[in-house]
């Protein structure tokens, strides 16, 4: 190889080489774009999924705080039914 077809060779190399490493402001600008727009995209739907989440979480809470307090209710019901009927008959007793 001679001399001259070297040098072509490196320029044809650093040509190519800083090609490679630099992106055009372009390039740069579509990049940004498409990360903003995924961003745009994705992180409503997840805001939006975690709301859902946390809103039917409290609503099983209070789902079963009303079951809880329903099935006092009806004890209580009972228990009042009870005493009741035990006062009538201790009343007709004495």
């Amino acid at each position: 190889m001679n001399p001259k077809e070297k040098s072509e060779l490196l320029k044809e190399y650093e040509e190519i080489e800083s090609g490679e490493r630099n992106l055009s402001f372009s390039t740069l600008l579509i990049a940004y774009l498409l990360i903003i727009l995924g961003l745009l995209i994705f992180l409503p739907k997840v805001y939006i999924k975690n709301e859902i989440y946390y809103t039917s979480r409290d609503i099983n809470k209070l789902y079963r705080e009303y079951s809880t307090q329903k099935e006092e209710n009806e004890a209580l019901k009972k228990k009042i039914e009870y005493l009741k009927y035990k006062t009538d008959i201790a009343d007709t007793i004495f």
